[in-house]
């Protein structure tokens, strides 16, 4: 499984960070961006569900 954030889309609520901190950080404009290249590991894929689902903005794709 592999995350993206879409930075134009992003609207800097973090919740994507408050749910799966493992997966997201935060840059200097308050934006979420993905750990590393965005594979997720087998037992973090919950939380980047959750993440993805409580994104208001639909910034957040996963591709499986």
């Amino acid at each position: 499984m592999q995350i993206h954030v879409d930075a134009e889309k992003c609207q800097g609520h973090n919740r994507c960070y408050a749910l799966a901190p493992e997966l997201f950080d935060v840059d200097d404009y308050g934006n979420a961006v993905v750990i590393g290249d965005g594979s997720v590991p087998p037992e973090l894929e919950d939380r980047a569900r959750l993440a993805l689902a409580n994104c208001p903005e639909f910034a957040i794709t996963i591709s499986e």
